[in-house]
């Protein structure tokens, strides 16, 4: 909101000058327009040279790349919560009596064990002849599976391949891709362009799930070396380990397994040619077509998959707000990175400066901002949260589990302010050479107010170009969906999500401090602040007068 000068004089004149420090017999100031004009100190403590000091640290080789659950991430929550600790915050983490500052929970680590597909006397093989995308295993131990086949395995008002068959608790195999009508065009679009039920595996498991199948295989190809072709992404990513959160959900979702043709002819009792040829036959027809497959009945599968708990932590610093203190605001960044490479020549470390070292700073400095505030009687009148998150980098499973068991009710949260990479330029912005520039990332989403407050506060502090690209809804990079302020946002709480872009050093052992351009980072880290101290001491709390989570 704007504000007079005549205000800012008549402040002055009674002596509410921003260097004058309330005396403690009279408490906290809670007026917002005192508030507004303390604001410019405490976001001058914000400096460049601080952001390098602490970057220095959590980026270095000694920190390995900050993985999560392992030393390096270890070692860097103990810095943060050091920090915390040192410059006055909280730990608010009452049921922690160890460590208040640690919010601690248990990963799920995982990885595919022994995994094989018999058909009579035919084996089949895991990670060879076929591989499952995600963690689930409906055969963890080997189970007989009774076989179902369903076109291509979806279930729209346009065509639906479930009409008259059962499926309840079967295994069904589908075609992948979707089917086409004789002059070439997709069935379900009428078009060129596939629908999401060509793109998406997603669509036809969760259509499998709704209908009570227990998995779901996609033949894909035409032959085993186009299936090796076409999945090697997928099968190098399903051969790792993986980290998860325990899931609690009380009906499974039906297993994505990707099989061979050679895999799928034998589950159906025919040959690939007759099986890849189901497409010419619903083309000539234009809907689903009964086939005359004799499914297999002696077909066994098991799908190991071990699993082993991993402790993990956010760290979290707690400010208390005076007269509005149950409402907070939640400051965000994470504090993992990818670890440390050992099948890579040279340079193993990912050091995750920018990623999000940067932000991670940027948290730091603002706690410790707000902490001094405080000190000298300038607010918050609301309670701020200063929380670095774990395990961004596995699927945003830290910002995950707080939205999930939050240390303050989400009912009282009154925004998120959320900041991953500052402090360099992408390839757009370099071409050019300018570093005065920020991606603005869902402020609009849920609340008109909140991107009103972001570019009043901008213009009137700290004059960056701000950026919209990336908060166009059809943007193809999907990037309000990809950092931690998300788990926010899917729970109605409006955010602001601070980023730089992607540059050649993204994910990369090269992205180290010597590139980061600390002057743009403080320039992003004191619009976060100024955002944050209006957010936390205006009047009002901020309206939600939109849904688009």
């Amino acid at each position: 909101m704007r504000h007079h000068v005549y205000g800012y004089l008549l402040l002055a004149a009674l002596g509410f000058g921003c260097s004058q420090t309330p005396s403690a017999s009279k408490g906290p100031i809670t007026d917002a327009a005192k508030l507004r004009e303390a604001a410019p100190k405490y976001a001058a403590t914000v400096t460049a040279a601080d952001l390098s000091k602490h970057l220095n640290i959590l980026a270095s080789d000694e920190y390995e790349g900050r993985n999560t659950g392992e030393k390096g991430q270890k070692m860097a929550a103990e810095y943060i919560a050091r920090e915390f600790r040192e410059d006055g915050l909280m730990g608010p983490v009452k049921t922690n009596t160890t460590n208040p500052y640690y919010q601690t929970f248990d990963l799920e680590k995982s990885q595919w064990g022994d995994g094989y597909m018999t058909v009579g006397s035919e084996k089949y093989l895991m990670m060879q002849d076929f591989f499952i995308l995600g963690s689930s295993s409906p055969f963890q131990t080997e189970q007989a599976a009774d076989i179902v086949f369903a076109g291509y395995g979806i279930d729209s008002d346009k065509y639906s391949d479930y009409n008259n068959i059962d499926v309840t608790g079967k295994t069904v195999v589908v075609l992948a891709g979707e089917p086409k009508d004789a002059q070439g065009n997709f069935l379900i679009s009428g078009t060129q362009k596939a629908s999401d039920w060509g793109n998406d595996y997603r669509q036809k498991r969760n259509a499998a799930t709704k209908r009570g199948a227990k998995a779901v295989l996609i033949v894909t190809g035409t032959n085993q070396g186009e299936f090796n072709s076409l999945t090697q992404r997928y099968k190098a990513y399903a051969s790792r380990p993986s980290l998860g959160l325990k899931s609690n959900k009380s009906q499974p979702t039906a297993a994505s397994v990707f099989i061979s043709p050679i895999a799928g002819a034998a589950l159906l009792g025919t040959t690939t040619d007759k099986l890849l040829d189901y497409g010419n036959q619903v083309a000539k027809t234009g809907k689903p077509v009964a086939m005359n497959f004799t499914t297999a009945k002696d077909v066994k599968i098991k799908t190991e998959r071990k699993s082993e708990p991993l402790p993990t932590e956010n760290v979290l610093g707690f400010v208390e707000g005076s007269d509005k203190k149950d409402e907070v605001i939640v400051v965000t960044a994470h504090y993992d990175h990818v670890g440390v490479d050992t099948t890579r020549q040279g340079d193993q470390i990912y050091n995750g400066a920018n990623d999000d070292g940067s932000g991670t700073v940027a948290v730091i400095e603002l706690a410790e901002a707000f902490a001094q505030a405080k000190k000298e009687g300038f607010g918050p009148r609301r309670s701020i949260l200063f929380m670095t998150v774990t395990a961004e980098e596995k699927g945003l499973l830290g910002s995950e589990y707080y939205s999930e068991n939050p240390i303050f009710p989400l009912e009282n949260t009154v925004a998120n302010v959320n900041i991953d990479m500052i402090g360099r330029m992408d390839k757009d912005h370099e071409k050019t050479n300018d570093s005065n520039y920020i991606y603005v990332i869902g402020a609009d989403k849920l609340s008109s107010e909140l991107h009103q407050i972001n570019e009043e506060v901008n213009q009137k502090y700290v004059n960056l170009k701000l950026d919209y690209t990336y908060n166009d809804e059809n943007d193809p990079n999907r990037f309000y969906y990809r950092s931690d302020h998300y788990n926010f946002a899917k729970h109605g709480i409006p955010i602001v999500f601070y980023f730089n872009g992607v540059h050649d050093d993204y994910h990369q052992p090269s992205d180290e401090v010597d590139k980061i351009l600390f002057d743009s980072a403080e320039k992003v880290a004191r619009l976060a602040f100024h955002v944050t101290w209006e957010l936390a001491n205006r009047d009002n709390r901020i309206v939600v007068d939109s849904n688009k989570k």
